[in-house]
């Protein structure tokens, strides 16, 4: 097993300098840096076995049983049940639009779909999309905190409500979600629940049995791994879906919901990250190993998260977005405000010292727009990644310190 005070070594990336020092990202919500492990897997795939499927030569088959691997070893992350589970595509924002269209498909003009104020644009966008064929789309409300409001929530779903869209964590606040309360709702009323794990799955355990989701999605360049999306269906959530497909598609899970050729080397890329992830963890399966590498993972980042969130909030006029580090709820992101100065000024200023942080609003533009702060340039945003030190921490506090003096 190996240790996660190691790992910086693991990273070609870190060793970049810009202006006399090495780079320190901070950029990980908006996708982490990429191990030499994974970088191989990609260039291998390429030196070896670069084929498509399902022919009758050596690097064909090769190419198969890749990417039947690469699905089981991502069914073992979310802790589905089989890799007939996994279908993969260009990114998560795709994926989501083809599986609206799909349940659009389904629903009549009248039927409820229900979202939320605090989610990323692509879990809002595609189900606002089926507007346009007579389906009431309702939103729950965010409160001041960067929290749903479950109040509202509860008061929204109704008999109508054919399906509930959730951001499992906000890329925003870092707030976690209550999955399960929502999985309990829709259930009550039947409808279906579509998850988005693209913040979440970088930092804690998924285990989608326990959700109770019917699909989840997140991306693999998140976690270490390439641009890439991955859509978990429950076993029979995507069978009888009037997907968008060709004929001479495979006509069976998990591939109804997939266009055209795959990404191979990238989803080769993909299997390595799960594989560099299980490396920190123990156990004696893969599963466990990444729940306790998983586990290991976010209290190391909820520590430095903390950090950081401390030291911010000491500094005067700085206004965080979210819930404090008290307790474990709420990923290691961490967004604030300064008034009388652009997110956009802060970013360039720790740009030029070498840090690399977000402005703006991550396409959490509804969140962003309910806080009041969409025309002021939105928020400046840090988010802690496995390599990331308290080092890097303190000089960044630092920077920011010394410029807002």
């Amino acid at each position: 097993m190996k240790k996660l005070s190691e790992c910086r070594i693991d990273f070609p990336s870190l060793s970049r300098q810009y202006n006399g020092r090495h780079l320190v990202y901070l950029d990980g919500p908006a996708g982490s840096q990429i191990p030499q492990s994974v970088i191989d897997a990609i260039s291998n795939y390429y030196k070896t076995c670069n084929a498509n499927t399902h022919g009758q030569f050596v690097t064909t088959n090769e190419t198969d049983d890749l990417m039947h691997g690469v699905r089981g070893k991502l069914a073992a992350f979310l802790g589905a049940e089989s890799a007939e589970t996994i279908s993969l595509g260009q990114n998560m924002t795709t994926l989501c639009f083809s599986l609206s269209r799909a349940i659009g498909r389904t629903l009549a003009a009248g039927d409820e779909v229900l979202i939320t104020a605090l989610d990323h644009e692509a879990n809002r966008g595609p189900w606002l999309s089926l507007e346009q064929l007579g389906i009431v789309v309702k939103e729950v409300a965010m409160l001041p905190n960067g929290v749903l409001d479950y109040d509202d929530f509860e008061q929204k779903i109704n008999d109508k409500t054919k399906l509930v869209a959730i951001g499992y964590a906000s890329n925003l606040t870092g707030t976690i979600n209550d999955i399960k309360k929502a999985s309990a709702l829709t259930e009550k009323v039947g409808a279906r629940l579509v998850v988005d794990a693209v913040h979440y799955a970088p930092h804690f355990p998924i285990d989608v049995n326990e959700l109770g989701c019917d699909f989840l999605l997140c991306s693999a360049y998140k976690f270490y791994g390439p641009h890439v999306g991955i859509l978990y269906s429950k076993p029979g959530a995507l069978e009888n879906l009037p997907t968008d497909r060709l004929s001479t598609q495979e006509q069976t899970i998990p591939y109804l919901i997939e266009t055209g050729t795959l990404n191979h080397a990238a989803f080769s890329g993909a299997g390595a990250a799960i594989d560099y992830l299980e490396s920190f963890g123990n156990g004696d399966n893969t599963r466990d190993r990444l729940i306790s590498a998983m586990t290991a993972i976010s209290d190391h980042e909820h520590v430095l998260g903390k950090r950081l969130y401390t030291k911010l909030s000491e500094i005067d006029g700085i206004d965080i977005r979210g819930l404090d580090f008290s307790e474990m709820n709420r990923t290691p992101t961490i967004s604030f405000y300064k008034e009388g100065i652009t997110a956009e000024e802060i970013c360039k200023q720790l740009g030029e010292n070498s840090i690399c942080g977000w402005d703006g609003h991550f396409y959490a533009k509804r969140a962003v727009e309910k806080m009041g702060l969409l025309d002021k340039g939105g928020v400046t945003r840090l988010g802690i990644s496995i390599y990331t030190t308290e080092e890097e921490i303190d000089y960044t506090v630092n920077v920011i310190k010394k410029f807002f003096r």
